[in-house]
C-alpha cells in the first residue's frame, strides 16, 4: 500500500510503501520527548517529493541513526539507519501519515531507555 506523508507545514514531503498494522513506541531519551510512532521499512521503500536541502538532521548517543527533522516547522517525519541485517532501513513516524488509523494499530513498547 502506498502512503502519503510530510511534516506539519508540509515543506518535507514523502511517500512510503508498507502494510501498517503494528507500531514502535518507544522510550529513549529522544522519542518519549518527541511521541511519535514509529514503524520500520527498507529505505527504498521511501520516495522523498522534497529537496533534501530542506531536511535537517539531528544524531545523539551513538550517532547510527539520522533524525530527519522539517527547518521550518521541526517535525520529524522519518528517521535513517541501518537494520541489524546491516541493510539500509528508515523509520517512518506514522502519526505523518493522514490515512493511518491509529485506533487499528497494535502498539508495541520498545525499551530504548536501556538499549
Amino acid at each position: 500500500m502506498l502512503h502519503t506523508g510530510s511534516c506539519h507545514c508540509g515543506k518535507i514531503s514523502f511517500e512510503v510503501e508498507g502494510d501498517f498494522k503494528d507500531a514502535i513506541d518507544c522510550n529513549c531519551s529522544y522519542c518519549r520527548r518527541r511521541g511519535s510512532l514509529l514503524a520500520f521499512v527498507a529505505k527504498d521503500a521511501l520516495h522523498l517529493k522534497t529537496d533534501p536541502a530542506d531536511i535537517e538532521t539531528y544524531r545523539f548517543n551513538t550517532m547510527k541513526i539520522a533524525h530527519n527533522f522539517c527547518k521550518v516547522c521541526g517535525v520529524e517525519p522519518y528517521g535513517e539507519g541501518t537494520a541489524p541485517d546491516g541493510k539500509p532501513m528508515v523509520a517512518v513516524n506514522l502519526r505523518c501519515l493522514p490515512d493511518v488509523d491509529f485506533d487499528k494499530l497494535t502498539i508495541n513498547k520498545w525499551n530504548g531507555a536501556e538499549h
